[in-house]
């Protein structure tokens, strides 16, 4: 491959692109976190409330469902995949991006129980062939699927702030091998390292914020065979949990394929309610039962003892329930809510004899995102960096590796339109003849 010119004129482009990927990545993350911020704490801090009162998701969420269900309705390219359909590889074309975008910014900071990552994978590698054709470079199909890879990954690190985890990612999602495999990842990974030193500058240079995956988990006391033997039981538990919330998502995207814009806010409504109750019956702040769960699970970590029993299994069931019909009817990515609700049922879970914190809620969020991702590797690596320990690592791979066998085993549910599908209308009956 390497002695190859076409070759090596892709692995340069690659690294090229992973510039301008990146910053217009950390200006789409900077946009979700401002906007997170402005609509769940800043005017209700406005308005005179210590917090978003309980009926706040009911107004944003079903403004949310409106307009993503006309961007789906009516814009190329459906605003991207649906995520109850997991992460897709591969970019879609440039005129799709508009609605992508329209879609990740009406629905991620109102209030769409859903992350950021797939909208970045697919502007990511969307960017990538919008910027070959610019360069009136005209890749063959391994060359597309090479530049596609590249700007996702790119795109991708800049998010998990580790050029490590958007390459593995991107290769379990394209789903290569052999020799192809190094000629996708080589160029996706120097994408990545590319992306992730202009995203890191632009963080230090601008001081704006998008997030940080430090959940700040103390370091745990050396393992023992209690955790491992109950990672044998919590992982296929929460493995059937996190799988079940996701067949259901795909009935709610069968749900909304027809007369999506009505449906679409249905289901939004829907997911509104479970944030009004989870408010309601626990009286904390209903941003906790809303939104990706990437800002709830730092304060989870840091101080679990702020969560009541009642709190915690009201989250874990309400948003639950609204991540189900996220999945299907929004558009957003699956990784955050499945690492926010693993834990939590972590922390609900870690009085058991012989478990302790740390180690729950290493097993708790290893076997939920593997069981939403069905990426085993990817999830690994993504836990142990929200880790940052080695004392975890077995728990976390048995973790995985457990639950994504009882997953492929489960049965999986309908499938899920495509991105640029519509619903083929269902035939007229042929006139009867007098």
């Amino acid at each position: 491959m390497l002695g190859r010119p076409e070759y090596r004129k892709a692995l340069v482009f690659s690294g090229l692109i992973g510039i301008p990927v990146a910053l217009l990545a950390f200006w789409f993350l900077v946009a979700v976190h401002e906007l997170e911020q402005l609509v769940w704490t800043d005017w209700p801090e406005d308005l005179g409330w210590d917090r978003a009162p309980w009926w706040w998701g009911l107004v944003f969420l079903t403004v949310a469902g409106l307009v993503v269900g006309w961007a789906v309705a009516r814009l190329p390219g459906r605003g991207g995949h649906v995520p109850a359909g997991g992460l897709h590889p591969g970019g879609p074309t440039p005129k799709a991006l508009p609605g992508i975008l329209i879609t990740a910014l009406a629905g991620l900071p109102l209030g769409a129980v859903l992350g950021p990552e797939a909208p970045l994978i697919a502007l990511g590698g969307g960017l990538a062939l919008l910027f070959a054709r610019l360069a009136r470079a005209r890749p063959a199909d391994a060359g597309t699927a090479m530049l596609t890879a590249a700007g996702s990954a790119a795109a991708v690190s800049a998010l998990f702030g580790n050029p490590l985890v958007g390459a593995v990612l991107l290769m379990e999602v394209a789903g290569v091998g052999g020799p192809q495999l190094f000629a996708v990842m080589l160029p996706a990974l120097l994408a990545s390292g590319v992306g992730d030193l202009i995203f890191t500058g632009f963080v230090h240079w601008t001081g704006l914020q998008t997030g940080s995956l430090d959940i700040g988990l103390p370091a745990p006391p050396p393992l023992d065979w209690g955790d491992v033997l109950w990672v044998l039981v919590l992982a296929p538990a929460l493995a059937f949990l996190v799988h079940g919330l996701f067949v259901g998502g795909r009935w709610v995207a069968t749900f909304v394929a027809v007369r999506t814009v009505r449906n679409t806010t249905l289901c939004a409504l829907g997911a509104a309610v479970c944030v009004t109750l989870y408010a309601v019956v626990t009286g904390r702040s209903p941003a906790e039962a809303a939104l990706s769960g990437e800002a709830a699970l730092s304060g989870l970590a840091r101080d679990p003892h702020a969560w009541s029993v009642g709190a915690l299994v009201a989250v874990l069931v309400f948003k639950g329930l609204a991540y189900a019909l996220c999945l299907g009817s929004l558009r957003g990515g699956p990784v955050f809510p499945a690492l926010f609700l693993g834990g939590a049922a972590g922390v609900l879970l870690a009085p058991l004899p012989g478990l302790g914190l740390v180690p729950a809620m290493a097993v708790g969020m290893a076997a939920s995102v593997t069981a939403a991702l069905r990426l085993p590797v990817s999830s690994v690596v993504l836990v142990v960096l929200l880790l940052g320990n080695a004392q975890t690592v077995a728990l976390v791979v048995l973790a995985a590796v457990v639950s994504f066998v009882v997953t492929q085993l489960l049965p999986q549910g309908p499938p899920v339109p495509a991105a640029g599908e519509r619903p083929s209308p269902a035939p007229r009956p042929a006139p009867r003849r007098p």
